[in-house]
């Protein structure tokens, strides 16, 4: 279960990699770009790092805990989200592109037992929004 965004849908940066990786991983950003989230609460330790815990305070309300899982700078970054058994995955990986970088999200959600559907659900339906928010994180570090 999980789709996978494939190889081609990435997004041009026009900053270096370890600039966008740098904007990218850290939590207390993503309010600027990703338009599901309103807040992030006890983000802990401060500084991007492997084993990194934060709640994400989304629209319409999920609270997922989330953790970075793999941070390899500049080149790849994986978060996981765990909410009532759904468990949501994104790896965005870095690729120097010219004097920016393109950057190619892998995003997957699965659940167990009764929140088996509603991942199936929120797999096909988060996923719509990652390149946009992607996207949107370019325009805010272009301008």
């Amino acid at each position: 279960m999980g789709d996978r965004i494939g190889v081609r849908s990435s997004v041009l940066f026009g900053v270096p990699a370890d600039v966008a990786f740098g904007y990218l991983v850290d939590p207390h950003h993503r309010p600027e770009w990703q338009s599901s989230l309103r807040r992030v609460e006890d983000v802990r330790p401060a500084l991007p790092s492997v084993g990194q815990r934060w709640v994400d305070v989304t629209f319409p309300g999920p609270r997922p805990r989330m953790e970075t899982t793999v941070l390899d700078r500049p080149r790849t970054w994986t978060e996981a989200g765990r909410w009532r058994g759904i468990v949501a995955e994104l790896t965005l990986d870095f690729v120097p592109d010219g004097a920016g970088c393109r950057v190619t999200p892998t995003f997957r959600v699965t659940g167990r037992g009764p929140a088996r559907p509603l991942a199936w659900v929120v797999d096909k339906v988060a996923v719509l929004a990652v390149l946009p928010d992607l996207r949107r994180a370019a325009r805010a570090l272009g301008s």
